[in-house]
């Protein structure tokens, strides 16, 4: 792995720091989104100061051009890009939400646009943008941060640990970005890229809030397990701390 070369979106804090510091432990080499370059700066000093060979990157994800410049990052730097993590996403309100925000009957429809916009379809063109990077390398790993709250079928079984957490917008982007792990891995079945969702449990991030009962370290466990499929790993699945999850 001391070779390999790894993005995470939306890497300065929370979970995409936590993945990219335990992959930066395994000797991968660490690249990390962040909107906001200082911000950025800071956590690779921290990823630096671990042990981390680590570098930031400018990037909205919600921007082709910063899609175009991350394109043009890995090109020029690396000629590849090895594991790409979709990490970057919203919650567009009141989370796990409880709001008319988040209620599939009232919903406004310019939150679900900008939802989406971030969890949905700003990772599809970022994918789209750096597929070609990820085709040269010589074991691609794609991980799509998403949540157990985007499976229908727990969402659509009384009793199910989630059939009370109705979010609806942000439950909606995740099981679209589901639906797109699903698509693209088969898309690639051929390849030695492979294509997973992962769900990071309830961990306490600034979205998560200091009440979720799981800590950093135990979210990016399957981020990172995903990240670093041997060749015999599985493909188009929805993991949780190595556990299938339905759909």
């Amino acid at each position: 792995m001391a070779n390999q070369v790894a993005f995470i979106t939306g890497g300065n804090r929370g979970l995409g720091f936590q993945t990219a510091l335990e992959l930066g432990r395994k000797g991968i080499r660490v690249v990390i989104g962040s909107r906001a370059l200082a911000a950025g700066e800071q956590a690779v000093a921290k990823l630096r100061t671990a042990g981390a060979d680590a570098d930031v990157l400018l990037f909205d994800i919600t921007r082709s051009a910063s899609h175009k410049s991350a394109h043009s990052y890995f090109q020029s730097k690396y000629g590849r890009l090895d594991i790409l993590v979709n990490n970057a996403g919203i919650a567009g309100g009141s989370f796990p939400g409880t709001g008319p925000e988040h209620r599939a009957a009232d919903a406004p429809l310019d939150l679900l646009r900008t939802v989406f916009e971030t969890n949905f379809f700003s990772q599809v063109a970022v994918t789209k943008a750096l597929l070609p990077l990820l085709r040269k390398s010589p074991a691609g790993r794609i991980v799509n941060m998403s949540s157990i709250l985007g499976s229908l079928t727990l969402q659509a079984t009384p009793g199910s640990p989630i059939y009370d957490a109705k979010s609806f917008a942000y439950d909606a982007s995740k099981t679209a970005l589901n639906a797109f792990t699903v698509h693209l891995a088969y898309e690639l079945r051929d390849t030695k890229i492979k294509v997973n969702s992962a769900h990071p449990g309830w961990v306490k991030t600034d979205m998560g809030g200091q009440q979720a009962p799981m800590e950093l370290e135990d979210g990016a466990k399957t981020a990172v397990a995903l990240a670093t499929l041997p060749e015999d790993g599985p493909t188009g699945g929805f993991f949780h701390l190595g556990e299938r999850l339905p759909w």
